[in-house]
Protein backbone atom coordinates (compact mmCIF):
# COMPACT_ATOMS: atom_id res chain seq x y z
CA UNK A 1 0.00 0.00 0.00
CA UNK A 2 1.08 3.50 -1.12
CA UNK A 3 0.52 5.43 2.51
CA UNK A 4 1.34 8.71 0.60
CA UNK A 5 -1.25 8.06 -2.22
CA UNK A 6 -4.32 6.96 0.24
CA UNK A 7 -3.62 10.29 2.44
CA UNK A 8 -3.75 12.64 -0.57
CA UNK A 9 -6.70 10.82 -1.44
CA UNK A 10 -8.13 10.73 2.14
CA UNK A 11 -7.43 15.08 2.40
CA UNK A 12 -9.07 15.62 -1.44
CA UNK A 13 -11.76 13.87 0.01
CA UNK A 14 -11.93 16.18 3.28
CA UNK A 15 -11.72 19.17 1.38
CA UNK A 16 -14.28 17.94 -1.26
CA UNK A 17 -16.96 17.38 1.46
CA UNK A 18 -15.65 20.52 3.54
CA UNK A 19 -16.72 22.85 -0.33
CA UNK A 20 -20.37 20.81 0.00
CA UNK A 21 -20.91 21.69 3.21
CA UNK A 22 -20.12 25.82 3.01
CA UNK A 23 -22.06 25.35 -0.77
CA UNK A 24 -25.23 24.25 1.38
CA UNK A 25 -24.73 26.27 4.15
CA UNK A 26 -24.96 29.53 1.56
CA UNK A 27 -27.67 28.03 -0.10
CA UNK A 28 -29.24 27.88 3.46
CA UNK A 29 -28.85 31.34 4.01
CA UNK A 30 -30.12 32.65 0.76
CA UNK A 31 -33.33 30.23 1.43
CA UNK A 32 -34.29 31.69 4.93
CA UNK A 33 -33.68 35.43 3.54
CA UNK A 34 -36.24 34.88 0.56
CA UNK A 35 -38.58 33.68 3.29
CA UNK A 36 -38.53 36.03 5.25
CA UNK A 37 -38.64 38.66 2.88
CA UNK A 38 -41.89 36.72 1.96
CA UNK A 39 -42.97 36.88 5.25
CA UNK A 40 -42.53 40.11 6.18
CA UNK A 41 -44.35 41.29 3.60
CA UNK A 42 -47.41 39.60 4.61
CA UNK A 43 -47.80 41.43 8.06
CA UNK A 44 -49.97 44.03 9.12
CA UNK A 45 -48.49 47.11 10.25
CA UNK A 46 -51.06 47.84 13.39
CA UNK A 47 -50.29 51.72 14.29
CA UNK A 48 -53.04 53.02 17.17
CA UNK A 49 -53.21 56.19 18.39
CA UNK A 50 -54.02 56.69 21.82
CA UNK A 51 -58.25 57.65 22.13
CA UNK A 52 -58.48 55.25 19.20
CA UNK A 53 -61.16 51.94 20.00
CA UNK A 54 -60.09 48.72 19.35
CA UNK A 55 -61.10 45.53 19.16
CA UNK A 56 -59.35 42.51 21.71
CA UNK A 57 -58.95 38.77 20.44
CA UNK A 58 -60.47 36.55 23.12
CA UNK A 59 -58.13 33.51 23.10
CA UNK A 60 -60.69 31.66 25.20
CA UNK A 61 -63.50 31.70 23.07
CA UNK A 62 -61.48 29.09 20.63
CA UNK A 63 -62.32 26.45 22.90
CA UNK A 64 -65.95 27.02 23.10
CA UNK A 65 -67.90 25.93 20.14
CA UNK A 66 -70.27 28.51 18.11
CA UNK A 67 -70.01 29.51 14.24
CA UNK A 68 -71.21 32.70 14.95
CA UNK A 69 -69.60 33.89 18.35
CA UNK A 70 -67.13 36.65 17.67
CA UNK A 71 -64.12 36.21 19.20
CA UNK A 72 -63.22 39.65 19.42
CA UNK A 73 -64.66 41.93 22.97
CA UNK A 74 -64.71 45.31 22.96
CA UNK A 75 -64.51 48.33 21.74
CA UNK A 76 -62.19 49.42 24.44
CA UNK A 77 -60.25 52.80 24.12
CA UNK A 78 -56.55 53.08 23.65
CA UNK A 79 -54.78 55.38 26.18
CA UNK A 80 -51.58 55.13 26.59
CA UNK A 81 -48.49 53.20 24.65
CA UNK A 82 -45.27 51.60 25.85
CA UNK A 83 -42.22 49.91 24.14
CA UNK A 84 -42.24 46.61 22.55
CA UNK A 85 -46.05 46.02 21.79
CA UNK A 86 -47.11 46.90 25.17
CA UNK A 87 -50.80 48.64 25.03
CA UNK A 88 -52.65 49.84 28.00
CA UNK A 89 -56.60 49.54 27.23
CA UNK A 90 -59.94 51.07 29.23
CA UNK A 91 -63.06 49.85 28.88
CA UNK A 92 -66.09 52.61 28.23
CA UNK A 93 -67.66 51.48 31.37
CA UNK A 94 -65.03 51.35 33.99
CA UNK A 95 -61.98 52.87 34.85
CA UNK A 96 -59.37 50.38 35.15
CA UNK A 97 -56.34 49.80 32.87
CA UNK A 98 -56.13 46.23 31.05
CA UNK A 99 -52.13 45.78 29.49
CA UNK A 100 -52.29 43.92 26.37
CA UNK A 101 -50.09 42.57 23.71
CA UNK A 102 -50.57 44.55 20.14
CA UNK A 103 -50.71 41.48 18.57
CA UNK A 104 -54.11 40.98 20.21
CA UNK A 105 -55.75 43.97 18.63
CA UNK A 106 -57.08 45.62 15.88
CA UNK A 107 -58.99 48.94 15.01
CA UNK A 108 -62.58 49.36 15.51
CA UNK A 109 -64.51 50.85 12.80
CA UNK A 110 -67.65 51.86 14.31
CA UNK A 111 -69.58 54.77 15.89
CA UNK A 112 -66.85 57.00 18.44
CA UNK A 113 -68.12 56.91 22.14
CA UNK A 114 -67.94 59.32 24.30
CA UNK A 115 -65.44 58.56 27.57
CA UNK A 116 -67.78 56.59 30.04
CA UNK A 117 -70.88 55.63 27.80
CA UNK A 118 -72.78 52.98 28.60
CA UNK A 119 -73.10 50.05 25.76
CA UNK A 120 -76.29 48.92 24.79
CA UNK A 121 -76.37 44.61 25.14
CA UNK A 122 -79.31 43.17 23.15
CA UNK A 123 -79.90 39.54 24.17
CA UNK A 124 -80.78 37.26 21.23
CA UNK A 125 -83.60 35.06 21.55
CA UNK A 126 -85.35 32.13 20.01
CA UNK A 127 -88.52 33.17 18.43
CA UNK A 128 -91.28 31.75 20.10
CA UNK A 129 -93.05 28.66 18.66
CA UNK A 130 -96.86 28.28 18.40
CA UNK A 131 -97.92 24.66 19.42
CA UNK A 132 -100.91 23.35 16.66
Amino acid sequence: MDYERVGAEWKLKLQELESLRLEAYEKSKLYKEKVKVVHDKSIKKREFQPGDLVLLYNSKMRLMPGKLRSRWDGPYREEKVEPYGVFHLSHPSSSELIKVNGHRLKLFHGKKMAKNQELEIFLLEDPPTTKD
